[in-house]
């Protein structure tokens, strides 16, 4: 549901290098911008996600008469293939969401409108910072604005942690010894990761908490380092010395059968109680133990772009800053909780004090926001993004030592980079 990379991404080259030479309409071709316009917004996400944005839409007419926004949702499965070809068509939504570094490929080759055009370069100041900084292309072009955002969480059994005097663990070294102590005390599954198992989102939290990154500021691959192999040889001991398992057991699954440490997204804290009732009061939640350079965690999310071929550039961006306003936040929040929808606005600010989680659970996603990073925002990232994770893969599977997996992921980021 989350995923910020792009499956379809080796076919965007391809798809997308004839749009360059139409990279969208001119100011004379925008439709009469005071006449009455309806817009399409194809939303990736489920059809709950849909209706919280229509909200918005909805709240947006009444103060815009003559503007009608339909929101329409696009599978995760196949959302980009649907974008990329409607992008190749020059036709299709005037507004649309998805991973948060589609817009920058789109809008590279001209399938997007530089929403600097239109100001919203000020959203900046609103934003949470890493986020920002992943949906906007290298060059500065603002071609989409975060739109929500989702964070891990580490989920534990507080029956389990009791059982085996253990408390939750704060650091890499606690972790290890945590797991250790519970499979003395006789709990069968100490640990186990749903979000980004075996995946590079999964690696991304070590290789940060480790002081590495995937690139360089400039862009550059950045794997060959101490620090990227520190990050996978901990990850990797996680599954062959410490018994992570490697087929993907969803968070709430994992702790309902017994497993005591589960590392996962976000968005299972809203429905735990509600999925699995016979775990109320049994759970608890808190966030990622830390590395050596820090407690930094993966933000995902959605970004939001207007298309460069839409006759309503102007209201499209209008209506992109219209969402980052208090009333459509606590439009969008409050319908999601009417359909038990976990939502975190793209507002650090509004991450507690508007909220579909309790308190204490917002608290958790606002500490690991305040230091998280998010997806880089290089050139040739989606397209690498799948084969890196099969060449990290590689090493917890026994398949390559951990320097040969790294340097083959920088030689697939190299060559996609251009």
């Amino acid at each position: 549901m989350r995923r910020t990379t792009a499956v379809c991404g080796t076919v965007l080259v391809a798809l997308l290098s004839a749009a360059c030479a139409t990279s969208g309409q001119s100011e004379t071709k925008q439709a009469d911008q005071n006449a009455p316009a309806s817009l399409s917004f194809w939303s990736t996400g489920g059809d709950d996600e849909t209706a919280i944005f229509q909200k918005a839409a909805d709240l947006y007419k009444q103060s815009h008469p003559n503007v009608t926004i339909k929101v329409q949702t696009l599978t995760w499965d196949d959302a980009y293939a649907k974008l990329l070809a409607a992008a190749t068509s020059r036709s299709g939504p005037d507004i649309l969401s998805g991973g948060m570094t589609w817009t920058i490929q789109f809008g590279a080759r001209g399938a997007m409108v530089d929403l600097r055009k239109h100001g919203l370069d000020a959203l900046k100041a609103q934003a949470q910072p890493a986020q920002w900084e992943s949906a906007v292309s290298p060059d500065g072009s603002v071609y989409g604005v975060p739109l929500d955002m989702s964070t891990f969480a580490l989920y534990y059994r507080k029956d389990l942690l009791d059982q085996a005097e253990v408390s939750p663990p704060r650091t890499w070294e606690e972790l290890v010894t945590a797991i250790d102590k519970l499979r003395a005390a006789g709990v069968r599954k100490p640990y186990s990761q749903d979000w980004g198992n075996l995946d590079w989102i999964g690696y991304f939290n070590y290789l940060y908490q480790a002081g590495g990154s995937f690139y360089t500021p400039d862009c550059k691959p950045s794997l060959a380092t101490p620090q990227a192999e520190r990050a996978l040889t901990y990850w990797a001991d996680l599954y062959r010395k410490h018994g992570a398992p490697t087929a993907t057991v969803e968070g709430s699954d994992a702790l309902d059968t017994g497993t005591a440490l589960v590392v996962a997204g976000s968005w299972i804290a809203k429905g735990i109680d509600v999925n699995k009732p016979k775990l109320k009061g049994k759970w608890a939640m808190t966030t990622l133990p830390a590395g050596p350079a820090g407690p930094t965690t993966f933000i995902g999310g959605r970004a939001i772009g207007v298309t460069s071929f839409s006759k309503y550039a102007r209201i499209g961006a209008d209506f992109v800053k219209f969402l980052y306003s208090d009333e459509a936040i606590t439009a969008i929040v409050d319908e999601a909780k009417k359909r038990n929808l976990p939502f975190i606005p793209p507002r650090p600010d509004k991450v507690v004090s508007t909220s579909t989680f309790t308190p204490e659970q917002a608290q958790v996603f606002e500490t690991s926001i305040s230091t998280g990073k998010a997806a880089p925002g290089c050139p040739g990232w989606d397209e690498s993004a799948g084969d890196v994770a099969k060449q990290l893969q590689s090493a917890i599977l026994g398949k390559a030592d951990v320097k040969t997996a790294l340097a083959e992921a920088a030689k697939v980021m190299e060559r996609n980079a251009g």
